[in-house]
Parts: structure tokens; C-alpha cells; sequence
């Protein structure tokens, strides 16, 4: 178990420099502490979010926590519009349809993810429509106002008695004044037969991440690129487990065709229509180059049922199929499916999960004693290089097993857990899977009764987080990775905040938050190999972790100041770097202790980037405001 946490000063100042001596070796040489991603579907941060899918409700997909609907349609003119359950649908998992009917211009109207992006591009579209139509169909984007930004016509090959698809462009010649527009698809109700259509999965893309058909929205792709994560955890936290066993995330039916996806239930207030699936998720991390982390289902729901010992091994050989599916030849079951729907190469897993949070909704008991040790066994048996993590820290972990350590508190608590992990053995790895300060200083800790969180980010929370992902880079021989989670918020639709990436329907507007830059600064000077440093001044208000990065041959110094009354003056050397030696010292601030960068408004986190060169004996000598965040690497 871990040890006792260092409780450190929260107030202090200096009037001498902080003195700080590198050796030139003696640390862990390790690949570094990687900063990644965690999916989570709270935020609307896949549908209506990454995914870049236009069309809310696209297939009227439905459960018993959130029936079918017409959420977002509405008719056009005097059509009627009514969902049918067909004796052939477009397919079993799609079985609900919607009828427009209409004597003149009859169709649907969608109002996408609370308003639809419209600027210069080429937008990709189409939708299933059974009957017998004899005309064309017109689609269109159109502002609120109702004035048309883009149309095209669609010559119908629509028949009686079968599902035919439709494909079309629409390509706006400027950019819409706001994203509050909408989708729309009519056609001439006199000539479709008993004047009415059923239409089904009407879709609308924008442009993607590098142009991949069902792809991912380019602005938080280009966000995330820019931040370089270097592992994605998925399907991320609760969104795994499902409210109830038959609800959990499974695989198998979020691959193919999307006509072939049923969608889910989510564990929060809407439903998923499976579009973003497992090979979404890979191809995220092979677009990114990030390496994946699979989650698989363990046998908990969030209701707290459990399955059986006795009927486990059903969950744990679909765990095995899933890997199967990803990394197995294309002589094999499951990897020849991947094959046939377009991924004849195997991906590489060397991370695989088991569950999430185990240790909450009455599951640890059962998770110690049967559920972790079925699912290890039979993973490590099979794929002994992979390897395979606990949800939890909270057990005795077995083997070379792992754990995954969640962590949302104040800043305060942030910092007294500075040197959380420098007597932790790394036998186990550990994942920080989740970690966000997610509430003000009140001297006690969060309060989980409280469902108010801070909307953004913000300026000493991000600083505390930097604290305490020094003391994880100290100690990254003993840790996998770190991230900022959840990690999207949809302001129009969330039920969690703060996270790192916030945005609307808006591409411009995306706020790319105060930790996104804490985290971008520590990712883009990566650590290759700890260096031990020695100091006659303890830890706090300066904080800090120094190494190399052999690759480039750099040292470097990653600090953090937390609550000091004055500036920190630092005295650095590193053993073997000499006079004269250039470094850049590149330093973060915010206005001040609350300040958050908004979707919308504009970036307030302050970058100075300084050439500093070393003295007679080699120092580099510099100051750190309080509240700032730095590094520093040499040339």
C-alpha cells in the first residue's frame, strides 16, 4: 500500500535562492511519465462532441431508460411525422423508423447538437428511405431564420418495398453568422405513394480527421494533437459498466455497418447510437499515435448486480474474443471479422484493463476474491506480454499486475500528496487514470453530495495538479501514465465539469482549458530518464522533478510554485553542464488564482519562453512567481 502522505507547508517565501544540484546519473531509467486521454461519454463528449456526426437522433434508436423518440426532428410545413416499427425495418438493430407524410412539401427538420456548424466545406450526407417516390429529394442547411446556406437535390431510387440509401454533398458558399442552424430533407409528398415515406439513419459529416468516413471532429482532434497524448484509456470510466448488466458497453455491437448497431443506454441522461465503436476508438489512437489502454466489462453494473462466480467465464471469454478481435491473425475467428470489415492488420494491445473503479458500488469484495483473478488468469495465459491492470489500488494486486489510481480533490490535498508514490514499490505499475482538482480550497476535501464542481479549470487548481504530477514524474519508473479526466465537455449538455477540452457546436470557440496547458508544457519536454537532485531546502512552496531526455541530450527541470508570498529565486546546476551553457526557461501564468480560460473567450494562461545561459560554475539562475508552473531545458 502507499505511504503515509508528506503534509508540506502551504505558505512560504524566500529571501536566498533555492539551490538545487542534478547528478549526472543515478535515476530511474524509464520511458518517462506519459501524459494521455481518457473517453468518457458524460459530457456528450463522443456523441455531439468528438464524433463528428451532425445529425442528433440520427436512427431513432431506443431502450427502456430512454425510449425512441423524435427528439431534435420537428415536421416541415404540414407534414406529420410518426415512428413506426416496421415488419421490416432497415435492420434488427435499427427497427424504429420515422413516417413523414404530407400532400405538398413534406419532410423533417434536425437542430443537430444544439445547432449546426456551417462555414466553406463540403458536407457528406445520406439517409435510408423505403416506399415509392418517384421524384427527388431536396437537403438543405438553413440558419434559424430559416434563410438556405447550402441545397442540393437528391434524385430519388426509392421503391416500395425495400430500404435503398442516399447519398449526397452539400457545400456552403460562406460561413454562417452563428451555429444555430439546422438540417433539413423534403420532398414532394403528391408524388410519393399514399403520399407518405419512412426514412431511417440520416446522417450529415463535416469534414474529419484526417477525411476518415464516421470519423472525429477536426478541432478537438487538432486540440488533442496539439496537447500529444500518448494512450487513450476506452471505453472510458462508467460509460463501461452500464447502469445494469444487460446495459454494459459491448464491443460486438458497436462494429460494422453503422445499420448493423444497435446503440446503448448510457450511464448518463441520453443514449449512444454506436457510431463512435471499438474501431473508432483504435483508429483514434492510430490517427494520434497514442497507445491503447482497453477497459473490458468485468461483471458490475452501477446498480451494484453482480455476476455470479459460476457464470463469469462467459464475460471472461468475451474479453478474450474483443483482444482476439484486435490483435489476432486473420486466421483466426475473431480477427478474420476485423478483416471482413476492413481491417485485415491486427493493432498491437499491450494495456488491458479490467473494469472500472471496482472499488466503489459494493464491488471490491467480489473483485479481490473472483472477478479480477478470473479475467487475469485467463489474459495472462493467453497474451503474456500484455499487461494487465486492476481498477483499483485498494487490494493486495497479484503477479505483475497493475493498478489504476482515480484521484479528484482540492489543490490543498493535491500538494500534501506531492510524495505519494516515492515509497511505492514498482513491482505493480500504476495508472493515474483520473485525476482533475475539481473544487475550491475549503480545508476539508471534496464533498461527493455536492454536485457543484468548478464549471472550467481553473488557475491554482491546474498549478496543484502540477504539483502533483511532479512527484508521479520523479517516481515514473513506478507509473504507466497520467490524465486529465473526463476529458470533453459539450456546454449545451454535461453532467460533469470541469475537463480539459470544453466546447459547444462552435469549432471557434473551443477552450482549451488552464491544465490543458500545464499538461501540453510537461508533455512536449519529456523525461527519458530521471536524474537524482539534492538540495539543503525542503519541497514547498517549490516543487519539482529534474532528468534528461536522451534523445535530444537535454536536461531538463520541471517546477511548479504553489502559495508562496514572493517569488522563488532558483539556483540550478546539472553535474557535466558547464559555463555558457544556453537553456530555455519557459514559464506559465494566469491573471490570477481563479482565472479560467472559457468557451468563447480567450486564452488568459501566460507563456514566456526566455534563452537563459549558465554562470561561472555552471548555475542557471532564474526567478518563479507564485502560482506559476515552468520548464526548463537545456540546449
Amino acid at each position: 500500500m502507499l505511504g503515509q502522505y508528506l503534509l508540506l507547508p502551504l505558505l512560504a517565501s524566500y529571501g536566498a535562492a533555492v539551490t538545487i544540484s542534478v547528478a549526472k546519473s543515478g535515476g530511474n531509467a524509464t520511458s518517462g511519465l506519459q501524459y494521455g486521454a481518457m473517453e468518457e461519454e458524460i459530457n456528450h463528449c463522443g456523441e455531439g462532441g468528438l464524433y463528428a456526426e451532425l445529425i442528433r437522433n440520427r436512427a431513432f434508436q431506443g431502450s427502456t431508460k430512454f425510449p425512441s423518440s423524435l427528439d431534435a426532428w420537428t415536421a416541415v410545413g404540414g407534414s406529420s411525422l410518426s415512428l413506426k416499427n416496421l415488419t421490416d425495418p432497415l435492420s434488427t438493430a435499427l427497427p424504429t423508423s420515422v413516417n413523414v407524410k404530407g400532400t405538398g412539401t413534406a419532410g423533417l427538420t434536425n437542430a443537430g447538437f444544439w445547432g449546426i456548424d456551417v462555414r466553406p466545406q463540403k458536407y457528406t450526407g445520406s439517409f435510408y428511405v423505403k416506399g415509392s417516390y418517384k421524384g427527388s429529394f431536396t437537403a438543405a442547411l438553413q440558419s434559424a431564420s430559416g434563410k438556405v446556406l447550402a441545397s442540393t437535390k437528391v434524385t430519388s431510387k426509392s421503391v416500395a418495398n425495400e430500404w435503398v440509401q442516399h447519398s449526397f454533398t452539400l457545400t456552403p458558399s460562406k460561413k454562417a453568422s452563428s451555429s444555430n442552424n439546422t438540417f433539413s430533407l423534403t420532398f414532394d409528398g403528391s408524388k410519393a405513394s399514399g403520399g407518405s415515406l419512412d426514412f431511417n439513419l440520416i446522417s450529415l459529416f463535416p469534414p474529419t480527421w484526417n477525411d476518415r468516413p464516421n470519423g472525429m471532429r477536426k478541432e478537438l482532434m487538432q486540440a488533442m494533437a496539439d496537447l500529444g497524448p500518448k494512450f487513450l484509456r476506452f471505453p472510458g470510466g462508467n460509460n463501461l459498466e452500464g447502469d445494469t448488466i444487460e446495459g454494459r458497453w459491448k464491443w460486438n455491437e458497436t462494429i460494422g455497418p453503422l445499420k448493423d448497431r444497435p446503440g446503448r443506454a448510457t450511464t448518463w441522461q441520453y443514449g449512444e447510437t454506436g457510431g463512435m465503436g471499438l474501431v473508432e476508438y483504435m483508429e483514434w489512437c492510430d490517427d494520434l499515435g497514442m497507445e491503447p489502454i482497453l477497459a473490458v466489462w468485468a461483471g458490475l453494473a452501477l446498480n451494484g448486480d453482480l455476476v455470479p462466480e459460476a457464470d463469469l467465464d462467459f464475460y471472461v471469454q468475451d474479453a478474450l474474443n474483443e483482444i482476439e478481435f484486435l490483435t489476432g491473425s486473420v486466421d483466426t475467428k475473431y480477427g478474420a471479422l476485423r478483416a471482413k470489415i476492413g481491417h485485415p492488420d491486427p493493432w498491437t494491445i499491450r494495456y488491458v484493463e479490467i473494469g472500472n473503479e471496482d472499488n466503489l458500488n459494493r464491488g471490491l469484495s467480489s473483485y479481490k476474491s473472483y472477478r479480477f483473478p478470473a479475467f487475469y488468469k485467463a489474459i495472462t495465459e493467453k497474451y503474456p506480454e500484455i499487461q494487465v491492470l486492476a481498477s483499483t489500488i485498494d487490494m493486495t494486486i497479484p503477479g505483475t499486475a497493475g493498478g489504476d489510481y482515480h484521484l479528484y480533490d482540492i489543490p490543498d490535498n493535491f500538494i500534501t500528496k506531492f510524495d505519494m508514490f516515492d515509497s511505492y514499490s514498482p513491482e505493480h505499475p500504476i495508472l493515474l487514470g483520473e485525476i482533475a482538482a475539481t473544487e475550491t480550497n475549503n480545508g476539508v476535501g471534496i464533498d461527493w453530495s455536492n454536485t457543484y464542481f468548478s464549471l472550467y479549470p481553473w488557475w491554482i487548481g491546474s498549478v496543484a495538479e502540477a504539483v502533483f504530477l511532479l512527484g508521479a514524474e520523479r517516481n515514473a519508473d513506478k507509473i504507466i501514465g497520467t490524465t486529465y479526466a473526463p476529458f470533453l465537455m459539450n456546454l449545451d449538455s454535461y453532467q460533469w465539469s470541469p475537463t480539459i477540452l470544453s466546447f459547444n457546436s462552435n469549432p471557434d470557440e473551443t477552450a482549451r482549458s488552464t491544465s490543458f496547458h500545464v499538461y501540453s508544457l510537461f508533455n512536449h519536454n519529456h523525461m527519458t530518464n530521471t536524474l537524482p537532485a539534492t538540495s539543503p531546502d525542503a519541497f514547498g512552496p517549490l516543487y519539482y522533478a529534474t532528468g534528461l531526455d536522451n534523445k535530444t541530450n537535454s536536461h531538463i527541470f520541471k517546477a511548479a510554485v504553489y502559495n508562496s508570498t514572493a517569488d522563488v529565486p532558483v539556483s540550478l546546476t546539472f553535474d557535466g553542464i558547464g559555463r555558457g551553457t544556453n537553456a530555455d526557461l519557459t514559464i506559465l501564468t494566469a491573471p490570477d488564482a481563479f482565472s479560467m480560460n472559457e468557451v468563447g473567450g480567450s486564452n488568459i494562461v501566460k507563456s514566456k519562453t526566455t534563452t537563459i545561459k549558465a554562470g561561472k560554475k555552471g548555475e542557471f539562475s532564474f526567478s518563479l512567481p507564485n502560482l506559476s508552473v515552468a520548464v526548463l531545458s537545456t540546449k
